[in-house]
């Protein structure tokens, strides 16, 4: 169980051959100023690289910015990765471009919520800071 004391830790990624990072970035500076500790991993991670980082980081959320309609691919990837290393107990969030025909196969997978172009930072950070606490108990 984590010390409900510690700073929420969130990992921002950018999976796959997606080059735009302005919306990660945007989303970590906002995390960051709401007081969590955020690690961004940077452009093109791979599956690996990202459920590696979060291990190693000990994380309790990871945030995944998804442009290229990878989706599909990707997030299933991740999704078993966490679970072959004992970390299902990670809240995953999705944002970008995602079609809403996806959501609910995303969801089934275990991403805890999907979040669109326009979605306000204060949604994400609400969203993060509830369902971290409620995984907390």
């Amino acid at each position: 169980m984590a010390d409900k004391n510690r700073k929420i830790r969130v990992l921002i990624a950018k999976p796959g051959l997606d080059g735009h990072d302005r919306g990660a970035k945007v989303v970590a500076r906002a995390l960051r100023d709401a007081g969590m500790e955020v690690i961004y991993t940077g452009l093109r991670q791979t599956p690996e690289q990202i459920v590696n980082a979060a291990l190693q980081e000990d994380v309790d959320a990871i945030g995944l910015s998804i442009l290229s309609g990878a989706h599909n691919t990707i997030v299933p990837r991740i999704m078993q990765l966490l679970k072959d290393n004992n970390l299902d107990d990670v809240l995953v969030v999705l944002g970008g471009i995602i079609p809403e025909q996806d959501v609910e196969e995303l969801k089934s997978l275990g991403v805890a919520a999907v979040f669109f172009p326009g979605t306000s930072t204060e949604e994400t950070i609400k969203f993060i800071q509830e369902n971290v606490k409620a995984r907390q108990l």
